[in-house]
C-alpha cells in the first residue's frame, strides 16, 4: 500500500506555487523591469512624454498577468490543465508498445492482491482511496494546523492511499499490472465528492461524523467542516500514464524514471510543467 497523505498535505499547504515559472526567468525579468521603469520615468521627466511610460506599464501588466495566471492555474496540479495534456496523448496499444516506452492506457481496473476501503463511506474493493477533511478558518475555532488561513477552507486531515492493480487495455484486451503501490510517486487526478458540509445555520455534527473524528483523535466540536471522498473502485474505467516494463512475460506500467513535460498548453496560456510520477486519472479524461 502506498501512503500519499503527506504529499497531499504538503500540496494543499503550499500558499503559492510557481512551478511552471523558472527561477532564472524571474531573476532576469526583475532587473529588466527596474531598468525599464528607470528609463520610462527619465523620459517622462525630461521629455514630458508619457507615451513610453504608459506603454511600459501596459507591457508589465500583461507579463505579470501571464505569470500570475500560470502560477494560480498550476497550483495544486490544476485538473483542467492536466486534462488537456492527457487528451493530447493518444491511447497506446499494449500489443504494439515496446519495453521502456511511455504509454497511456485506458481500461477497466481490477484489484490485485490488496484492495482498499474508503474510511467514511466504507466503499470496498478500491485501488485508490482518499478522504479529505476541510475546516473553515475563522476566529473562535481551534486551528487545525499552524499554516491555517482565516476566512477560507483549510485542509485539516487527509487520508490518501493507492495500491497495485490490474488494468485491461480497451484497445487490445490485454491486462497489465499498474505499480501504484509502495515506493511509487502517484499523481491522482481523481476528483473527490463532497459528502458532508456543515453550515453557519447548522453546525451540529452527525453521530457518524463524530465517531469518524473521534477515531482519528480529531476535535468533535460543532464547527464549519467539509468532508470529501474520492476513489477508484474495481470495475471503474481509468487512464494510466507511465512507462511499460516486461518482467517474465508480465506487462507492468511503472513510474517513469525521467520527468514528463506537459509542453506549452496554449489553449490555456500555460507554460510547460514537468510531471514526476505515475498519472492516474478517470477514464476518458
Amino acid at each position: 500500500m502506498n501512503d500519499l497523505s503527506n504529499a497531499a498535505v504538503s500540496e494543499h499547504q503550499t500558499s503559492f506555487s510557481c512551478k511552471p515559472i523558472p527561477s532564472l526567468a524571474l531573476f532576469i525579468l526583475l532587473p529588466l523591469f527596474l531598468i525599464g521603469l528607470f528609463v520610462s520615468v527619465f523620459i517622462l521627466v525630461v521629455v514630458h512624454n508619457a507615451a513610453f511610460f504608459l506603454s511600459f506599464l501596459l507591457l508589465f501588466a500583461l507579463v505579470a498577468s501571464f505569470l500570475a495566471w500560470n502560477a494560480v492555474n498550476w497550483r495544486h496540479h490544476n485538473r483542467s490543465a492536466f486534462a488537456i495534456f492527457i487528451n493530447s496523448l493518444p491511447d497506446s496499444d499494449l500489443r504494439l508498445a515496446r519495453e521502456g516506452q511511455l504509454v497511456k492506457i485506458t481500461g477497466v481496473a481490477s484489484c490485485g492482491s490488496l484492495s482498499l476501503e474508503t474510511s467514511y463511506e466504507r466503499v470496498a474493493r478500491c485501488m485508490y482511496a482518499s478522504t479529505l477533511l476541510y475546516e473553515y478558518g475563522q476566529f473562535g475555532l481551534k486551528p487545525a494546523n499552524v499554516k491555517k488561513s482565516w476566512f477560507q477552507w483549510n485542509l485539516a486531515y487527509c487520508e490518501r492511499f493507492s495500491t497495485d492493480f490490474y488494468i485491461t487495455d480497451r484497445k487490445s484486451g490485454i491486462s497489465a499490472v499498474v505499480k501504484a503501490g509502495s515506493g511509487c510517486k502517484v499523481i491522482p487526478l481523481i476528483i473527490e465528492s463532497k459528502l458532508v458540509t456543515t453550515t453557519n445555520q447548522r453546525r451540529a455534527l452527525s453521530p457518524h461524523l463524530s465517531n469518524w473524528l473521534r477515531e482519528r483523535n480529531l476535535s468533535g466540536e460543532a464547527r464549519l467542516l467539509r468532508l470529501e471522498e474520492g476513489y477508484v473502485q474495481e470495475g471503474n474505467t481509468v487512464t494510466v500514464i507511465g512507462m511499460l516494463r516486461k518482467v517474465d512475460d508480465v506487462l507492468m506500467i511503472v513510474q517513469t524514471p525521467e520527468l514528463i513535460s506537459t509542453g506549452c498548453l496554449w489553449q490555456r496560456l500555460l507554460l510547460p510543467v514537468d510531471v514526476d510520477g505515475l498519472i492516474l486519472a478517470p477514464g476518458g479524461s
